[in-house]
């Protein structure tokens, strides 16, 4: 008796230890401790956004708005995407001014807010802004993602999607 006592003792121990842990919805979705940070904790979105802006008019570009925090593997795995792909990374140089927006812990909720909660459809999330500060699409990049990994092909046809138009360079 003392035994099977012992026995559902142990079990439910167990139990109550493993729902402690935190269950992910996604493998690898914790960072390693060795992760540069991307997001700018201090910075104020409602400050790099007009300033972003500004260099969009300018050039023709749009402001692409990266919504995520340093602890997100997938914000981080999206960030790589960009520099490691050469053609998405070409994309984004012509095309887009891009402000990484750091969303921990409720920082910049006010632009969360602003831009009809994009966060509410998980980290990291997308927002394109005209040169005029028009919201023009919010994109879940989950829709990007193909197995352990953003798609290049479907992060860099969503680019060129939503890519201002440029004006002709003279006639063909």
């Amino acid at each position: 008796m003392i035994t099977k006592i012992f026995s559902v003792f142990g079990l439910l121990l167990i139990f109550c230890v493993l729902a402690a842990v935190p269950v992910s919805t996604r493998a690898g979705d914790t960072p390693k401790g060795d992760q540069p940070a991307i997001y700018d904790e201090s910075a104020h979105a409602s400050q790099q956004i007009p300033d972003a802006l500004v260099i969009a008019k300018r050039d023709n570009k749009h402001v692409l708005l990266q919504f995520g925090a340093n602890w997100c593997i997938w914000c981080h795995r999206l960030h790589n995407l960009y520099g490691s792909d050469k053609n998405i990374a070409e994309e984004l140089k012509r095309d887009y001014v891009v402000v990484m927006v750091d969303v921990n812990k409720d920082h910049n909720s006010d632009i969360d807010e602003k831009y009809h909660h994009p966060i509410r459809l998980g980290l990291p999330v997308i927002v394109i802004l005209d040169s005029d500060g028009k919201q023009l699409t919010t994109e879940d990049s989950g829709n990007l993602e193909e197995g352990d990994h953003h798609s290049p092909e479907k992060v860099l046809s969503f680019l060129k999607q939503w890519a201002p138009a440029h004006p002709l360079n003279g006639p063909v």
